[in-house]
């Protein structure tokens, strides 16, 4: 078993926001009798408001009443996978958006609700600080700003890829709770600069202590993290500009030695291969002495992620019990199979492969289900109740493979190609691949296909890359085909009605 990390505590000690525009949220009455300005005025009070401004990284599997784990969300919309599940209507909000024609009762709604809960919890923690001032340290002032600071940005980055025009504020809203809705654009250069200037404080450490999964602190925002989060931010804008800078920050991660590549990446996606030396960012989950149930989505414990995207009625086998309880959606194309070379070690890790087995065949079935969070009897064993929501697998954010690839693909743009072929290669040999002399830009977009199948990372490339167009087109179960209005999903209903300043995504009714 593993133990319990930090950030998996859920400390609800600071309100919870509702909606970024004008619900109201909920107030929290502390039993002891102090007002909230009379509890944050201690370093061990603010801690726990910074604990909780990391508790909502675990809601969007399956929280305020919605699935939408992350990696399904961003997957279903690419090339890889199906959506799946019991028919065409069962999680009906994913099969439009993955058919381009969500709409604004269609969309990520809890996403929206979940991600705006972390950027209130984090500017609660930057308002706490100087409320504690006295009882703070300088070095851990700066430690919790910049922690509250990236993980604010973790936080809008999210909105900012799905949504992309979004109300902004750093501050927390008072009555009648309405922010600015900025274009993506103006987001965006908030955003970067930001992260910039957090990163260049210095004021994280580059890693936690060993970094393993034994570590206290594990499952914190480091500055590892914060350039990896800066590249994807910088790539995804295309700002070639900033190219050089997020290519500095991935030649010192690389440089810096502490972080390498995984030899079997089989076990990467093992309970043992969570916190190895491959991975720089992962959200904890864990099946021990689990708080989690249905009546109580939010507490502490499991993800629900491997039920929902494992074979429904399974006979017995594989590591997977009888009549496993999965329930079928994330079936993985064949297609996507096909895109591997014989021999590709990555192949035994990315699928489970189902075709010759007995098991209940749902909507969209293709025989294929992702290996990397397949539902293993192992991952759940240890917890009390409600074990289908309990799996302790890990949802893995950023690893050192994506470090190399951003860096041959930065090193491309930016002009040194020999470079670019050395870092893909690193990658390509641990798949057992032969090394390729030279290297384009197809060449890394591919490689970054085949080595995060089911990680949430081939759509937004087909996005930033120009390519979403012409790969993402009618066929199979899609009958319609991506245009540039899809680059943003539609605004929740809930959302526009709430706050009558909010425009809707251009395209969407």
């Amino acid at each position: 078993m593993k133990p319990y990390k930090i950030i998996i505590s859920a400390l609800v000690s600071s309100a919870l926001l509702f909606s970024s525009c004008s619900k109201d949220f909920l107030e929290v009455e502390n039993p002891g009798g102090e007002s909230v300005e009379e509890y944050y005025t201690t370093d061990a009070h603010v801690q726990e408001a910074l604990v909780a401004a990391y508790d909502p990284l675990h809601w969007p599997d399956w929280g305020l009443g919605s699935y939408n784990s992350t990696n399904i969300c961003s997957e279903i919309m690419s090339d890889n996978v199906w959506v799946g599940g019991a028919s065409a209507g069962d999680m009906l909000n994913w099969h439009k958006l993955a058919n381009y024609d969500g709409d604004s009762n269609n969309t990520l709604g809890s996403l929206w609700t979940i991600d705006y809960s972390g950027v209130k919890r984090c500017n609660d923690v930057l308002k706490y600080i100087d409320w504690a001032k006295e009882d703070i340290t300088p070095e851990n002032q700066r430690l919790y700003e910049a922690q509250a600071r990236v993980l604010r940005v973790y936080y809008y980055n999210m909105l900012w890829h799905f949504f992309g025009n979004i109300p902004f504020y750093i501050e927390n809203l008072e009555k009648p709770y309405q922010a600015e809705q900025l274009p993506a654009e103006q987001t965006y250069q908030f955003l970067v600069k930001e992260l910039e200037e957090v990163l260049d404080a210095r004021a994280l450490p580059m890693y936690w202590e060993d970094n393993s999964a034994t570590d206290k602190n594990v499952g914190r925002v480091s500055q590892t993290m914060g350039y990896m989060l800066y590249a994807e931010m910088v790539m995804y804008s295309g700002d070639k500009e900033r190219y050089p800078k997020a290519l500095g920050y991935m030649k010192e991660i690389i440089a810096d030695g502490h972080y390498a590549l995984l030899g079997d990446f089989t076990a990467l996606w093992k309970e043992e291969g969570e916190w190895c030396e491959e991975s720089i960012f992962e959200i904890n989950y864990n099946d021990d002495n689990n708080l989690r149930g249905w009546n109580s989505p939010l507490a502490v414990g499991g993800t629900v992620l491997p039920t929902l995207i494992s074979p429904n009625g399974w006979q017995g086998g594989k590591g997977l019990n009888a009549g496993a309880d999965g329930w079928g959606f994330m079936p993985v194309r064949l297609e996507t199979l096909e895109q591997f070379t014989e021999g590709d070690k990555r192949i035994e890790g990315t699928f489970w492969d189902a075709r010759e087995d007995e098991y209940s065949v749902r909507y969209q079935d293709t025989g294929l289900w992702l290996a990397k969070y397949i539902a293993q009897s192992d991952n759940n064993k240890d917890a009390g109740f409600d074990n289908n929501l309990n799996y302790n697998n890990n949802l893995r954010v950023y690893r050192y493979a994506e470090t190399l690839l951003n860096a041959a693909e930065l090193s491309l743009e930016t002009g040194s190609v020999g470079d670019a072929a050395i870092y893909l290669n690193e990658v390509r040999q641990r798949a057992g691949l032969e090394s390729l002399s030279t290297v384009t830009l197809d060449d890394i977009i591919q490689e970054r296909r085949l080595e995060f199948v089911g990680e949430g990372k081939r759509y937004w490339d087909l996005v930033r890359t120009g390519k979403a167009a012409t790969v993402l087109i009618p066929e199979g179960f899609r009958t319609n085909g991506w245009s540039e209005h899809n680059r943003f999903i539609p605004i929740p209903l809930s959302e526009l009605d709430s706050s009558p300043n909010l425009v809707q995504n251009k395209g969407y009714k």
